[in-house]
């Protein structure tokens, strides 16, 4: 199968959390620089508030980037819309994302299983599937996705699938995308399970007919030798680094090439 969401030429390249080089991560200042760039690709992450609204923030607290107390499931809307992250940058709801950038194609993880029936809803309401890849460290929530919105929806596996392809991957000699599960990607960190990411790991996933997505780089050293085992995308917080390697290699194509413009 394919999906649409991962129809793009040349290497993928994700704003992870929209890039915090020059507005603070998962707002919409952050977002906006990052598609100024032409990423086509932008990665957030999603929280339930208090009173159900679905919000772009990473961690279940809100200290370590606003400087408060609190969790976002103990805040309702109203209270999180009063917090500022730093020069009048604040927290966007994920409908706000959607319609802001109605043409990006997100990659979001859902942090809490409170979010993910909203998450189907919104995701709905949006007509967005095309355009939205999920990735989890729960398995249980990729697996209720997947069983509320269809195959359509592309998916990278959570850590216990995710281990089950690599030890495929290292002792099967003949892999199929028929062993693959139903997943698009794999999206990982540069070490898996103690070990760093190898060319037959990679080319072993992609026999699998997945694409395999690395997570985060801000090294341009890592960026270069991660490109050099082949892998089909990058995700970074210093999204004009990523580009600027990519240029270099060749292998930028981002969403100006896309849309045909100069």
């Amino acid at each position: 199968m394919t999906w649409p969401y991962l129809e793009h030429s040349g290497t993928l390249a994700f704003a992870h959390r929209g890039g915090n080089r020059v507005a603070p991560e998962n707002t919409i200042g952050a977002f906006a620089h990052s598609w100024s760039l032409g990423y086509q690709f932008l990665e957030t992450d999603v929280h339930l508030s208090k009173d159900g609204v679905l919000v772009a923030f990473h961690d279940a607290g809100l200290e370590r980037v606003s400087g408060l107390e609190g969790q976002i499931a103990h805040n309702t809307w109203a209270d999180l819309q009063a917090v500022d992250l730093g020069d009048g940058h604040g927290i966007p709801t994920l409908d706000q994302l959607l319609e802001e950038f109605p043409s990006a194609h997100f990659n979001i993880d859902p942090k809490a299983d409170e979010s993910v029936d909203l998450l189907a809803n919104t995701l709905q309401k949006h007509n967005a599937l095309d355009r939205v890849g999920i990735g989890s460290f729960s398995d249980q929530r990729i697996a209720t996705l997947r069983n509320q919105l269809g195959p359509r929806l592309c998916t990278s596996p959570g850590p216990r699938s995710l281990a089950r392809l690599a030890l495929l991957v290292r002792t099967r000699r003949r892999l199929t995308p028929a062993l693959n599960a139903g997943f698009g990607c794999v999206q990982l960190p540069p070490k898996v399970w103690g070990m760093k990411l190898t060319r037959r790991l990679t080319q072993g996933f992609q026999q699998l007919g997945l694409q395999v997505h690395v997570w985060t780089i801000n090294s341009e050293k890592e960026m270069h030798r991660l490109l050099d085992l082949g892998v089909d995308g990058l995700m970074t917080d210093d999204t004009a680094l990523l580009r600027g390697v990519l240029t270099e290699r060749g292998q930028w194509n981002g969403r100006w090439q896309l849309d045909g413009a100069a």
